[in-house]
């Protein structure tokens, strides 16, 4: 029997999903489809969410969407743009009748517009608007298969990890999230600089050991400062993007969350430089780790870079919109200029 796992949490009897979750219940139940977390109690983690994925057939994520909820449901999203084997045929529907998950569709639109995001988010999160369309979404999309994400493996799946040690002198590792598929010259250029200026500030830059896009170039300019510089990937995803030259240090993790915990468990400060949905993952996973009191990103700073595009628009002014309905102003810090990054990160550190 398919299993479909149900995202969200009821909070109580009085909770209004709680009727719409007994509804999905008795709808996808009835209609063949056996149900993992169907009371809501379920905790995911970085440690346990791709066991989920893989245990699952289908996913389901109901109205009142949380922070977690957007977490998980942008990770499948990033799971099926870098072809993760795990997701293949698995469809996934937001049942969006509260409209909680409208927030979400229009950062991933404005993504799109910018052409950090090559997909349209809805062929690949299925919106529903009321319960009874949820079943024929999920037949209809396990039937016909989801669309190709337009990316093709043309790399090995990496080599093995290494350690290097760090200098004397490197008073902080900054991770930079950025984009890997961004090929605008301004963009890359942003990226060179900014790896250029942490190594000149005895920074270490540590990013998610990517060949391609921003992420290259952050590398790139990095190891020509002379520069530390570590990263982490995971098999699939190099198949993709291939790994940068001259590394200092390399992690290979089996999937993308035990990579993002070992670039957070590695970083003093984090810079949120522009990017795609791997980004806005990352970002949202720094924010739950916070709100939780998580001991592994106490007293880190994040820093967004809301960068101008050329054609005026701010960068990350969508996912800063989302984030404020959770998060508290200390909890981030928005700076408008690329000069202002590494000022702003030694502030906030007390370098």
């Amino acid at each position: 029997m398919a299993k479909v796992r149900l995202a969200g949490t009821v909070k109580d009897t009085k909770d209004p999903n709680r009727e719409i979750r007994a509804r999905l219940l008795y709808e996808l139940f009835s209609k063949g489809w056996d149900l993992y977390n169907s009371n809501g109690d379920q905790q995911i983690t970085l440690s346990n969410i791709e066991r989920k994925i893989i245990e699952a057939d289908a996913f389901v994520f109901t109205p009142g969407a949380t922070l977690e909820d957007l977490f998980k449901a942008i990770s499948i999203f990033v799971g099926y743009q870098t072809l993760d084997r795990n997701l293949e045929g698995k469809p996934t529907v937001l049942l969006n009748s509260d409209k909680s998950w409208t927030a979400l569709y229009e950062l991933l639109d404005h993504l799109n517009a910018l052409g950090t995001v090559n997909q349209n988010a809805r062929d690949y999160l299925l919106e529903a608007e009321r319960v009874d369309e949820v079943f024929g979404l999920l037949e209809h999309a396990r039937g016909k298969g989801l669309p190709e994400v337009g990316r093709e493996k043309n790399g090995k799946s990496g080599g093995e990890s290494f350690e290097t040690p760090e200098p004397d002198d490197n008073i902080g590792n900054v991770c930079v999230f950025c984009s890997a598929t961004i090929e605008k010259r301004d963009y890359l250029e942003d990226g060179f600089t900014l790896g250029r200026l942490l190594a000149e500030s005895r920074f270490g830059c540590i990013t998610g050991a990517g060949k391609s896009g921003i992420m290259g170039e952050v590398v790139r300019g990095s190891v020509e400062a002379g520069g530390w510089t570590g990263g982490s990937n995971v098999p699939h995803i190099i198949e993709l993007e291939g790994l940068p030259e001259g590394l200092s240090s390399f992690w290979l993790k089996p999937d993308i969350y035990t990579r993002m915990e070992i670039m957070i468990e590695r970083s003093a400060a984090f810079v949120i430089f522009p990017g795609g949905a791997g980004t806005v993952q990352e970002m949202l996973a720094l924010m739950i780790f916070k709100h939780q009191g998580n001991q592994g990103m106490a007293g880190k700073p994040v820093v967004v870079f809301n960068r101008e595009d050329a054609g005026g628009a701010r960068f990350w002014t969508p996912l800063i919109k989302v984030l404020h309905h959770w998060c508290d102003d200390n909890q981030f810090v928005v700076v408008e200029d690329l000069d202002q990054i590494v000022p702003t990160v030694k502030r906030l550190l007390g370098r």
